[in-house]
């Protein structure tokens, strides 16, 4: 499989371009920075590219099987719209590149799973130290939503830099769920494995420990 990541130049996306490339896939690793990355292999290509920038993407998308995107961006007060605007972008691109298979992460509290953080969290983190992120997060699933991809949206539990163990909890029905923490391995894990599989196609699933 041909596989782009964009924001693979550290956390998520970069672990996912370590398990796609360990599986034997070809990947394109796009970032901002893309300097950052520190990872050379035969089936791995560096790419440049803003998601804000839709004609970077117009260059970059064609010609892949699939997309995964990983943003991030730091807690700010400011109006956020990185991920709003850089999916619609990377949509348009896919759209007219024919490519249907994406794969997004968002994060607990997005969407219907607000409210399933545990209680600080829910009560004091998101809103106020992430409020303007998870506004533009919810712009950002809503478009995916109305897209004619074959999406799937994941959504991590607390993330953290432990192992890869192949052992966690998948939810689409969140009734009684609180997130726990997940490495960033095990999400990449996730990711390649619906890659392939394409069990969670049009989904949302909280995936944690």
């Amino acid at each position: 499989m041909r596989v782009l990541v964009i924001g693979a130049s550290r956390g998520t996306g970069l672990q996912v371009v370590k398990k796609a490339l360990e599986e034997g896939h070809e990947v394109t690793a796009c970032a901002r920075k893309v300097n950052e990355i520190d990872l050379r292999h035969r089936n791995l290509h560096l790419q440049r590219a803003d998601v804000l920038d839709f004609f970077a993407l117009q260059r970059t998308v064609p010609g892949h099987d699939a997309v995964v995107l990983c943003l991030g961006v730091l807690p700010t007060f400011e109006k956020v719209r990185l991920f709003s605007e850089g999916t619609r972008n990377l949509i348009d691109a896919m759209h007219a590149a024919r490519i249907k298979r994406l794969v997004v992460v968002t994060g607990v509290g997005a969407g219907d799973s607000r409210g399933h953080g545990g209680f600080l969290y829910d009560r004091l983190f998101q809103p106020f130290v992430l409020r303007t992120i998870y506004e533009d997060k919810n712009r950002q699933e809503g478009i995916i939503r109305k897209s004619n991809l074959e999406w799937t949206i994941v959504r991590p539990g607390f993330l953290t830099n432990g192992d890869e163990t192949c052992s966690y909890q998948t939810y689409t029905n969140l009734n009684g769920v609180v997130a726990g923490k997940i490495s960033r391995a095990d999400v990449a894990h996730f990711i390649l494995d619906e890659l392939q599989n394409g069990q969670y196609v049009n989904e949302t699933p909280l995936v944690c420990y």
